[in-house]
């Protein structure tokens, strides 16, 4: 609500608050009221003393002293009078009440500047009203960012770590933004953009805060999708707007997060569908590097899909940098989980050095989540700090999921999956360059029945052939393990997962990593993975069926051959699937020192936290849902990358099967 409307409800407050007690100055003890024909037959029988004739009203008083009031019906009464005078009542008459002249100039322009201030009211809606022109249907046109000044924005480079290569990228941007001559005098011009492109949840966000922060510039925030809507000509408008804006407060940065839901490539789209984000799109790039210049606004775009922008986006003069914010290292996690852990009361035992090396892969929002987790899971246990128990606890919670605790397993179905799991991680132990195994539970967790976590001892950024055949062995470890014990008439539906993630794996070994010494170094999946769906409408497949065939027989080859290669492992291990398994059943939950024991051929000695008989949360009895639970084994992180870009992801996130 603007100040017009505040204005018109308290005038209005006060105008009743007034007439209130004006009426109540004005109370008068209510006279009698009598008909006409009544105070006729008053008049003649000489009951009447006084009278005073209104225009529309008598008041009386009769002889005994009892005043009385008359309406005068309007049919005139000649008579009246003579009957009056007949019978010796006095007669007055009564003046027209005269308001002043301010008075009657209030009653009569007063609705007319009611109705003048209502219309303003509504014109300053429509038009966004007092309050930056945002809103209102006349509004649509204005710019949605959110302008915070230099008092409002408290992140400084110390807020952020794990990220030092890009701090130092856009360090420059700090240094000029507070002295500009210093590299104008040189004949230098700052870049007028910069493109921050990452994983989701690694900090391009907070990096653009930061650099504001530091700077002590105003700063305008906004999302790519707050430029476009159902209205024609309103996302170039908006964009227009918005450096108006900025160049009243410049120097300045102008942050758009998710850039690429207004940057998409030009004229990929059937028909006009995307001509409006299209015309965005041009005034953006007008605005960023056309006639007029801007020096003093830096543009700083966030985006995790830097392979759909425009290539007029990208090229010198708009975003002339692009800095890439990549997953931390293990020293960069340790340094993140400190900065989180300011404002949590952790105890002495905790050391965020052994919790970074055991979260490969994690970004910065993960590292915060696995610290709010932590904290919470000790709040709930009404502990007075978080120890390192809660970090662990809360870890398992992030990469396996939470435990199902009302969940009942029949000791059948506890069976099935102890031995698909003791599978999987045999296998991964004893094949070469698997990621070692650092825990294995048959508690329901999230979808799974079972999870088998493989953890990486450090940061990995590709993988070898071997690895990837080691991969697809460890997969199949679990099916090989159900067949041997149930029989193949008893195995179950738990490997579907296993298996669509093997053959993907071996697919991609031959289409886009070119592993294949069949089929060569070359990429067979051109047609797969397109963004825009005229593109995908308009392209051409580029394989022959010849070629289709020689891809299917190449991935039947080499899933065959690791199949085959984990059916021995587990053959000739088959003591110590045995013994996993039963310890599984036991336990429910085996770490690495459990494993061990049983690898060398001793007894695995029972969990720390173990307590004899305890049935632990999936205890026995019931039907429990059966082992299509099992599809999703855990939330692990894809061996492929899902953009078609045939690069193994270099989170290094822990593989589960």
């Amino acid at each position: 609500m603007n100040d017009m409307a505040k204005n018109l409800i308290l005038w209005l407050i006060i105008a009743i608050v007034l007439f209130s007690v004006f009426n109540n100055f004005n109370v008068q003890p209510a006279a009698l009221r009598l008909d006409y024909s009544q105070f006729v037959e008053e008049v003649d029988r000489g009951n009447v003393r006084r009278a005073v004739i209104g225009d529309h009203l008598i008041v009386g008083e009769r002889t005994n002293g009892e005043k009385f009031e008359v309406v005068i019906p309007a049919v005139p009464d000649l008579g009246l009078m003579g009957d009056l005078l007949e019978h010796n009542v006095v007669v007055e008459g009564r003046e027209p009440e005269r308001q002043s002249l301010w008075m009657q100039l209030f009653v009569a322009a007063f609705p007319i500047l009611l109705i003048l201030a209502i219309f303003i009211f509504f014109m300053r809606q429509m038009q966004g009203g007092m309050g930056g022109g945002r809103g209102g249907p006349m509004g649509f046109g204005k710019s949605k960012a959110r302008l915070l000044s230099e008092d409002q924005i408290s992140t400084t480079f110390a807020d952020v770590a794990g990220v030092d290569e890009a701090k130092e990228e856009v360090g420059e941007l700090v240094e000029f933004l507070r002295d500009p001559g210093k590299f104008q005098k040189l004949g230098g011009k700052i870049p007028r953009g910069v493109l921050m492109v990452g994983s989701p949840g690694t900090g391009k966000t907070l990096l653009a805060k930061a650099i504001a922060g530091e700077a002590k510039v105003p700063f305008f925030s906004i999302s790519g999708s707050d430029f476009v809507e159902m209205f024609v000509g309103v996302g170039a408008s908006r964009v227009r707007d918005m450096f108006e804006q900025a160049k009243q407060q410049s120097p300045c940065i102008i942050f758009i997060d998710e850039i690429d839901a207004v940057g998409r490539s030009r004229g990929a789209g059937l028909g006009g569908g995307n001509d409006e984000r299209e015309q965005t799109l041009n005034q953006l790039l007008v605005e960023m590097d056309g006639f007029e210049e801007n020096d003093g606004v830096i543009v700083i775009a966030a985006t995790n899909r830097p392979d759909v922008l425009d290539a007029a986006l990208l090229r010198p003069g708009r975003f002339d940098r692009q800095v890439t914010v990549s997953l931390p290292d293990v020293r960069g996690r340790e340094q993140i989980l400190k900065v989180h852990m300011r404002n949590v009361a952790v105890a002495d035992d905790v050391q965020p050095s052994i919790i970074a090396r055991g979260t490969p892969g994690f970004s910065g929002a993960d590292l915060a989540n696995l610290v709010n987790e932590a904290a919470l899971l000790s709040a709930r246990a009404n502990k007075s700090t978080v120890s390192m128990e809660w970090f662990d606890k809360a870890k398992d919670k992030i990469m396996m999921g939470a435990e199902r605790k009302n969940m009942v397993m029949s000791d059948t179905e506890k069976s099935n999956t102890a031995y698909h799991e003791a599978g999987h991680a045999i296998v991964g132990r004893l094949v070469p360059e698997h990621d070692p195994v650092y825990k294995v539970s048959i508690i329901p967790r999230g979808r799974a029945l079972g999870v088998t976590l493989f953890l990486p001892t450090q940061d990995r950024y590709s993988l070898s052939k071997r690895q990837i055949e080691s991969q697809i062995c460890s997969l199949y470890g679990g099916r090989i393990a159900e067949e041997m014990t149930l029989g193949i008439d008893g195995v179950t539906t738990g490997a579907s997962n296993d298996i669509q993630r093997a053959t993907e794996l071996a697919r991609n070994m031959i289409t886009q990593w070119g592993l294949s010494e069949k089929l060569g170094p070359l990429a067979y999946g051109e047609e797969e993975g397109e963004v825009f769906l005229g593109r995908s409408v308009t392209q051409t497949k580029s394989i022959s069926e010849e070629t289709s065939q020689a891809i299917d027989q190449e991935v039947r080859v080499i899933t065959d051959k690791c199949y085959e290669r984990a059916q021995v492992i587990l053959e000739e291990n088959r003591d110590k699937l045995e013994v996993m398994a039963k310890a599984l059943i036991q336990y429910e939950t085996i770490d690495i020192a459990q494993i061990d024991e049983i690898m060398d051929g001793k007894t695995p000695s029972p969990p720390k936290d173990w307590v004899n008989g305890d049935s632990g949360s999936a205890s026995s009895g019931g039907d429990g849902q059966g082992p299509e639970a099992r599809d999703v084994e855990t939330n692990e992180a894809p061996l492929v990358d899902q953009a078609g870009s045939g690069v193994i992801p270099t989170d290094g996130k822990p593989s589960g099967v």
